[in-house]
């Protein structure tokens, strides 16, 4: 398994409760925070559900 950089990019303003949660769970709370973490399948659900506000990078 590798990592993956994972950073805010759009707000959670105006976004279901479940997507916030989402990226709480994720450890980003503000715009532009970044996060190395490793790829696994857990992580890359919570990814995909929110990649619209997200940009992630192979770390």
């Amino acid at each position: 398994m590798g990592k993956v950089k994972i950073t805010q990019v759009k707000s959670a303003i105006r976004r279901p409760a479940d997507q916030k949660k989402t990226l709480i769970a994720l450890g980003l709370k503000k715009l532009h925070n970044a996060r190395v973490m490793e790829e696994s399948p857990a992580v890359m659900g919570m990814i995909r559900k929110v990649e619209h506000l997200l940009k992630v990078e192979k770390a």
